[in-house]
């Protein structure tokens, strides 16, 4: 049987998705050189079966939570085809296969099938979903993004003494080397609270954190703690949320610091505007997402907002 190749036209822009999608592409080609085999154990494919299905379902999970992240009006009808899937096309694979005994024949014809939805799948219905947010992005952050990138680059010259350009206005959440990542919430006008998340690159940060605390001290200590992080970060926010004439929910405490799962995390969430920037010391990644408030003083709104402009 033929592989299929994880080719850059199957990218959809997304990197959670995108690892998910090259990982299934590995599994079924495994399985194809197990099925190739005459020799393979039938038990070793149907393990390999088994461990198919189960990335698979998990793989849709996840992907129904990004697009219910960032609202996605064709999420009913996308749900619904990745429901079909589980319930009546893999259901009848599976019998198919238990009634051969994981006959070769039966092997193969699953993975004929999965390679064909696998791909079509990706090349209609999830570019669509990247095809909804690049509108949407283009919706909420047209023409404010070269404000938006002159306030960072005065943050960055005032708080670190480095000049930053931006490389991607367009930032889907690629890694980048190790480094720190916060977040802090504001109450702005018309009842609109907005949240903006940061992420600095360690050489980067460590920069910055010189100028606070002296080279001796830090440039020679790769393991801040939390405490001495905040410091840096609250310049940055500060400078940012005179920027968005914004008034800071409270002040930074270690709950506002994420790690790089975390951040992944919120990242995923969805945010309008997504901004990476690049020095000779490293990245400095800036987004914000904004939602409305029932009323102006209301503070028992969730922070993850339930509603982005």
């Amino acid at each position: 049987m033929k592989k299929i190749e994880w080719e850059k036209k199957f990218h959809i822009g997304v990197e959670i998705i995108d690892k998910a999608h090259a990982k299934l592409f590995k599994i079924i080609n495994k399985l194809i050189d197990l099925s190739n085999n005459p020799n393979t154990a039938k038990h070793t494919c149907k393990e390999m079966v088994k461990y198919l299905e189960a990335y698979s379902m998990a793989h849709f999970s996840e992907e129904e939570d990004y697009m219910r992240s960032i609202r996605y009006s064709g999420y009913a009808r996308h749900k619904q085809v990745h429901d079909n899937f589980r319930d009546q096309t893999l259901v009848s694979l599976k019998k198919e296969l238990e009634r051969s005994d994981y006959s070769q024949t039966a092997v193969q014809h699953l993975i004929v099938v999965m390679q064909s939805w696998l791909t079509e799948h990706i090349m209609k219905m999830d570019q669509a979903i990247v095809k909804k947010a690049v509108e949407q992005k283009e919706l909420h952050c047209s023409g404010q993004i070269s404000l938006i990138s002159r306030a960072v680059s005065r943050a960055m010259l005032d708080v670190f003494q480095t000049e930053v350009k931006l490389v991607n206005a367009d930032y889907k959440g690629r890694t980048i080397g190790d480094g720190f990542y916060c977040y802090q919430c504001y109450d702005i006008e018309s009842q609109i609270r907005l949240r903006l998340l940061l992420g600095v690159e360690k050489p980067l940060f460590l920069h910055g954190a010189s100028r606070i605390y002296g080279k001796r001290e830090v440039m020679h200590n790769d393991t801040l703690t939390a405490e001495a992080i905040l410091p840096v970060f609250e310049p940055l926010f500060s400078h940012m949320g005179k920027f968005f004439q914004g008034e800071a929910e409270h002040e930074l405490d270690t709950d506002n610091l994420l790690d790089k799962d975390a951040f992944r995390t919120d990242f995923m969430k969805g945010h309008p505007c997504s901004l990476l920037f690049g020095s000779k010391l490293g990245y400095f990644i800036f987004c914000y997402r904004t939602w409305r408030v029932k009323s102006p003083d209301s503070k028992t709104v969730a922070k993850t907002p339930p509603e982005p402009l």
